[in-house]
Order: C-alpha cells, then sequence, then structure tokens
C-alpha cells in the first residue's frame, strides 16, 4: 500500500494533488484521468520530490500528453 512507502503527510499531499487537478476537469472523474495523474504522482514521490507543488505540477504535465505518450502506457 502507498501508506507503507510513504510517511502519512506525503500521502495527504499526494491526494490533495490528485483531488485539486482532478476536481478542475470535465472528466476529473474518469478511472483512467485519474489513473494517469496518480501514476505521475507516485513517480514524482518515487523520485523524492514530495511537495504539494511537486505532485500537482506532475500531475498536470501528464496532462498534457496523449494517453499513449504517457509513462506505463502500452
Amino acid at each position: 500500500m502507498i501508506e507503507d512507502d510513504f510517511d502519512s503527510r506525503t500521502v495527504a499531499n499526494m491526494t490533495v494533488a490528485l483531488e485539486r487537478i482532478c476536481g478542475t476537469l470535465p472528466d476529473g472523474e474518469d478511472h483512467a484521468v485519474r489513473a494517469r495523474v496518480a501514476e505521475a504522482i507516485l513517480t514524482c514521490a518515487r523520485e523524492g520530490r514530495r511537495a504539494l507543488g511537486d505532485f500537482e505540477a506532475a500531475g498536470r504535465r501528464v496532462l498534457r500528453r496523449p494517453p499513449e505518450e504517457a509513462p506505463g502506457a502500452d
């Protein structure tokens, strides 16, 4: 679980970033959209960038690319 990999503040920042980003999108409740944003946020955290602003930037950045160019796309 994510909670096992990161401290509670990091998990809270990740959650807030996901909700802020997806809350502004017309399709923000779509599973595929949320999964893309969440994966970008997780990657950011695993790279050691754990501030809320870092998570928001990573999530917004991934949305500027077509899904087939996103990390983990097959």
